[in-house]
């Protein structure tokens, strides 16, 4: 309890400007939840993925390749599978593959932007905060009043607000290079999952066109 009313009395110190960071706060706690979830339900065994799939495409088990790639909903499965489906189709394997690639890359960015822009505002609502209790603590009133005292003791109740928006902003920081790294992890496992289909697509190609040629 103890602990509690300190942080009341240091929240109520700090100014109006408080509640400005608290909704910052909380704008990162609901956001970082939100995109790690989503991050683990994205994520998979990438290599383990591509030890099941590689065979099948060698050995030509189409369907087979493609019950694999629905077997989860995972941004890898839905790259490969949209590259499967096109060769399927006979559409354009390479514009299906960087469709489906950019697309769940867009999702995954989603939000990040607000962590971004949170890092740059939280240190600034912390300023806004310390300089209108700079102004209060010099205010005439109180010199006038002969309370010098005033003054010193109302510039560390100023410093709250700086040292909130600080913290908020660290916070934010680190959530969004967390997530930018598991962004550039699923980047780079899509990128590798578009590479193997379109190194069997080619060679399968590359097979055909030599076989017609000996015919």
């Amino acid at each position: 309890m103890d602990f509690l009313s300190q942080c009341l009395n240091l929240f109520h110190k700090g100014g109006p400007v408080m509640y400005l960071l608290v909704l910052c706060s909380l704008a990162v706690i609901a956001i970082a939840t939100e995109r790690f979830l989503y991050y683990r339900s994205m994520s998979s065994n990438t290599q383990a993925f591509l030890g099941k799939l590689q065979p099948l495409l060698e050995r030509q088990k189409f369907s087979e390749a493609l019950q694999l790639c629905e077997q989860g909903a995972n941004a890898v499965n839905q790259v490969a599978l949209e590259g499967l489906h096109a060769y399927q189709r006979g559409s354009n394997i390479e514009n299906a593959l960087e469709s489906a690639a950019q697309l769940s890359a867009a999702r995954l960015r989603e939000s990040l932007n607000f962590l971004s822009a949170i890092v740059t505002l939280s240190p600034l609502f912390g300023l806004l905060g310390t300089v209108i209790g700079m102004i209060n603590s010099f205010s005439v009133f109180n010199v006038q009043s002969g309370q010098p005292m005033a003054i010193t003791g109302g510039v560390g109740e100023a410093l709250i607000a700086t040292a909130t928006g600080l913290t908020v902003a660290v916070m934010a920081l680190l959530s969004h290079t967390y997530f930018s790294h598991r962004l550039d992890q699923l980047a780079t496992d899509m990128e590798q999952v578009c590479g193997v289909i379109l190194n069997y697509i080619i060679s399968k190609k590359s097979g055909r066109r030599e076989a017609h040629e000996i015919a």
